[in-house]
């Protein structure tokens, strides 16, 4: 259980967003004290060509491994639910098609970092399969998960947006084993989508990687936001978190999302680095025990 950071979101509107350098944005793993990172969806000039080659070659002689890499899309906004509900992921029909390119194009270029996983917020997923939508997205992530296990890739669904059992049961509706889900269990206190680690237990078999962030429950739970906070703030519970991934066998990376922006981000994911490491190595001492 290898602890990174998660560097932000270049396209769109989203918390904590900084347009920085692929430089600026290495050197901030470097502050932090770690050597992997699940990187945000670069802007269009890093995707292919000589950006491309320039950044893999920038990556490479940082020494900073990046373990997967997230798509974004222009127009997608987070102010608030209802407009991530318009907005965000595959959803809004107009965009469908042009975002299903590009999400093959950060698929290649995952493969040309040799990444093996391509993640995303796909929006919200109605429950109810007799609804249009519904089917809609499921032929979608049939193509984009049928697209990156041609570049043997799994394709992660960032949870937050639905419950652990809508999600699995849309997992199970797309039928694909590369499917898989990036679980963020702070998301699903912002969202109002129910206690996270209830949710990690319906989907643990799908979990390939997971975030490591923390949020406080809203007075109106589904209709406004929570309120992010710093990890061993909120209402997760962090040590409960760690001892459910021990408990489930994860083995993967856990990577620390801070929606802020600035020093403080900086500090609070030092900070969250010392804490996770303290709960994951006194699983161990224990164990030794």
């Amino acid at each position: 259980m290898e602890i990174g950071i998660m560097l932000s979101v270049a396209v769109g509107d989203h918390p904590g967003q900084e347009h920085l350098t692929p430089d600026e944005q290495l050197k901030k793993a470097k502050a932090v004290g770690v050597n992997n990172v699940q990187l945000g969806c670069p802007p269009d000039e890093f995707l292919a060509g000589d950006g491309f080659m320039s950044l893999k070659k920038r990556i490479e002689e940082s020494g900073i491994r990046v373990t997967t890499v997230f798509c974004g899309f222009e127009g997608e906004s987070y102010a608030d639910i209802p407009t991530v509900k318009q907005t965000v992921g595959y959803v809004p029909e107009e965009t469908r098609a042009e975002r299903i390119e590009k999400t093959y194009a950060i698929s290649e270029f995952a493969k040309g970092l040799g990444v093996d996983a391509v993640a995303a917020h796909i929006g919200f997923i109605p429950h109810d399969e007799e609804d249009p939508l519904f089917q809609a997205m499921v032929e979608t992530m049939r193509k984009i998960a049928d697209y990156c296990a041609q570049n043997g890739q799994v394709f992660s669904l960032e949870t937050g947006q639905e419950t652990g059992e809508a999600l699995l049961h849309f997992l199970k509706a797309v039928d694909r084993q590369n499917l898989k889900v990036n679980f963020d269990p702070a998301n699903m206190i912002l969202y109002g989508c129910g206690e996270p680690i209830a949710a990690m237990e319906t989907v643990k078999e799908h979990i390939v990687s997971v975030h490591a962030k923390d949020a406080s429950w809203s007075e109106h739970p589904g209709e406004t936001w929570g309120t992010e906070t710093p990890l061993g703030e909120g209402d997760v519970g962090m040590d409960r978190f760690v001892d459910k991934l021990k408990q489930i066998g994860f083995d993967g990376y856990i990577t620390i999302e801070r929606e802020i922006a600035g020093p403080e981000q900086i500090e609070d994911m030092k900070k969250g680095v010392a804490l996770l490491r303290s709960l994951v190595e006194d699983g161990k001492e224990r164990k030794g025990k």
